[in-house]
């Protein structure tokens, strides 16, 4: 029989002296000894900030504190450089003030490639070249004081179309110099989908990321209990508190509404989402749409994609277009109503 002599650490014990007369035995020794190792206790950590015109709250679990509020804020300041159109400096400011078009960096052309392809997809109900429109109706950087009637309406529209946008490796040209873009429509879908990604870098299993009511999750709490997204209702008078929720483990959950963002002139509600075929703000059955897809840039996109189409057309689409699901807020004969489409998570109740 071997025998051999080694040294045995075992809950904080040190002998030099034990001697081990059995190959099983020392398996069932390490074995102990794995059973019994303290494993890293996850921890709680919410992070929260402003950043791109709102705030961002994120909850991950980890052992430690992987990611700081610092990280997050340096992370937005980068997207801004590049996406932001109330930054001069921006790269889509310099587009918007160029008569050709400009070079892109990374963020830039993965928005701009991803916003072409919905509008492709949709037909143009989602399209990035309604700054021109945004700005006139109010909404831009620097507003106009009068509302456009339509010959002003008809001059800005020829400047309306992604297909006056052609990417051509890492630069962005356009064929007419009045063409000006605005990606907000898309871009904090994009950035949740970034935040996610540096969570997941740094071995982060479990997280919800949250930025101005768009949200990506991935896992669940330490004692297996599924995230909880609220829903928001709206009814006729103004907004309802939240009382539904659905469970979500991975995927990006991001809302469109016309209720969100407008303002009043006269007896007119004017909202900011734009129909770029049209000229005008939307004006159709849709209050709002949530949807639910594989990640932030997608949902955040489409979700536009749905106001614009109106209720009948818009579950057409999504009868289309299976890995998308969304909830809709609506209108009928003055009365607002609700309805799923296929594979959207149960919506539950608060008790």
């Amino acid at each position: 029989m071997n025998i051999k002599k080694i040294d045995f650490r075992f809950s904080g014990i040190f002998d030099r002296n034990i001697v081990v007369r059995n190959s099983s035995i020392l398996c069932l020794v390490v074995l102990l000894f794995s059973a019994f190792k303290p494993k890293d206790e996850l921890k709680l950590y919410n992070l929260t900030g402003v950043g791109q015109g709102t705030s961002y709250h994120i909850k991950y679990y980890a052992p430690s504190k992987l990611v700081s509020e610092t990280q997050i804020d340096a992370l937005l300041t980068r997207i801004d450089s590049s996406l932001s159109i109330y930054k001069p400096y921006s790269l889509i400011s310099q587009f918007n003030n160029s008569q050709t078009g400009v070079s892109m960096d990374y963020h830039f052309k993965k928005v701009v490639k991803r916003s072409q392809e919905i509008s492709r997809v949709s037909d143009g109900a989602f399209d990035i070249t309604v700054y021109p429109l945004v700005k006139v109706w109010g909404f831009g950087v620097s507003q106009s004081e009068n509302l456009p009637n339509d010959s002003e309406i008809k001059e800005i529209l020829k400047n309306i179309g992604y297909k006056h946008l052609t990417i051509d490796k890492y630069f962005l040209e356009k064929d007419l110099p009045g063409v000006k873009i605005d990606v907000n429509g898309i871009a904090q879908g994009y950035t949740v989908d970034l935040i996610a990604e540096l969570l997941e870098e740094k071995g982060i299993k479990n997280y919800l990321v949250e930025l101005g009511g768009e949200i990506r999750v991935r896992g669940k709490k330490p004692d297996k209990e599924n995230f909880k997204i609220g829903i928001e209702a709206v009814s006729d008078e103004d907004f309802i508190p939240i009382t539904k929720y659905i469970e979500v483990t991975k995927g990006a959950v991001t809302t469109s509404g016309n209720y969100r963002k407008f303002h009043q002139s006269g007896n007119k509600k004017i909202n900011h989402l734009m129909n770029p075929k049209t000229g005008y703000y939307l004006q159709n059955d849709m209050i709002s749409a949530t949807v639910y897809a594989k990640n932030g840039i997608t949902a955040d996109g489409f979700d536009n994609v749905l106001m614009n189409l109106g209720l009948q057309k818009a579950l057409i689409f999504l009868k289309k277009h299976k890995r998308l699901s969304a909830y809709l807020v609506y209108t009928e004969n003055g009365v607002v109503k609700d309805t799923c489409s296929v594979g959207f998570p149960v919506i539950k109740r608060f008790e």
